[in-house]
């Protein structure tokens, strides 16, 4: 498939385009959850401490269904703009989450090595969450592609929420199954790189919804759980899961592994 970018620009020469110079010569794909691991807390739960009590009512935290997150998160978000929380207030409560621990030193090596990584987010989180905590930590150009719920400020100042997408899944929640995405991104990427699929793909996750994209990953890839949080619990329980499995505490332990891959080659 023709890149219809680099068709048309007017540059001439690969040193001078060097945004289209890298992607066909990138071996890995990194796909990060959001929540609870590129970020130390959920991200919903730090914005709704903008609340001036702090926290939700019983009534509101209570209507919450099983596999309706994102149900849920709207009725939140329509519940703070009801309570006068202005954007500014949610804005600054997203950049203060901070990071999980040796996340940064993480994306600085992924960075410096941008001809071997692409990378893109896979999240239950939303677009306006993530984008400008990325942006305010300075990394939001590494990432390729963010999958997660459309999120954005309408005309009233308030926060809204949609589902990303539609899915047959049974396993995972109403509004998104990250195993499909997964399949669908792997698919589209090896048609535009001219039939060429990425050597490995590596998973990084802590959640019980990072499961199912885990189980598409084959042997030579592997799955990074966060030590002791739930995807870690799961996956161990897994009859014959394909890929490699390598727990993580801190950004550096997934570096230390990367590091050890690249210099397989």
């Amino acid at each position: 498939m023709p890149t219809t970018e680099r068709d048309h620009s007017p540059k001439m020469t690969a040193p001078s385009n060097p945004p289209h110079a890298a992607p066909q010569e990138q071996r890995f794909l990194v796909l990060f959850d959001f929540d609870e691991t590129i970020i130390s807390e959920s991200s919903d739960d730090a914005v709704v401490r903008a609340l001036p009590g702090q926290k939700l009512p019983d009534w509101l935290r209570n209507s919450y269904r099983e596999g309706h997150y994102n149900e849920h998160m709207q009725k939140v978000l329509a519940y703070m703009a009801e309570q006068g929380v202005s954007k500014d207030s949610i804005h600054s409560a997203v950049v203060k989450i901070p990071p999980t621990p040796g996340l940064l030193n993480l994306f600085q090596f992924l960075q410096s090595h941008q001809q071997d990584f692409e990378l893109a987010v896979v999240s239950d989180a939303n677009m306006y969450f993530i984008e400008t905590w990325l942006e305010h930590a300075g990394f939001r150009h590494l990432f390729r592609k963010i999958f997660t719920n459309p999120g954005s400020f309408d005309a009233t100042g308030r926060l809204v929420l949609l589902p990303f997408h539609s899915h047959s899944c049974s396993h995972c929640p109403d509004n998104m199954c990250k195993q499909a995405i997964l399949r669908d991104y792997l698919s589209g990427r090896q048609k535009e790189r001219g039939g060429a699929a990425f050597q490995r793909v590596f998973y990084i996750g802590d959640g019980a919804n990072d499961i199912c994209p885990s189980l598409a990953l084959e042997p030579q890839d592997t799955a990074f759980p966060r030590r002791g949080f739930p995807m870690h619990k799961l996956l161990l329980e897994v009859p014959q899961f394909k890929a490699n499995i390598v727990p993580w505490v801190s950004g550096e332990d997934i570096m230390d592994s990367l590091k050890k891959i690249m210099e397989e080659r």
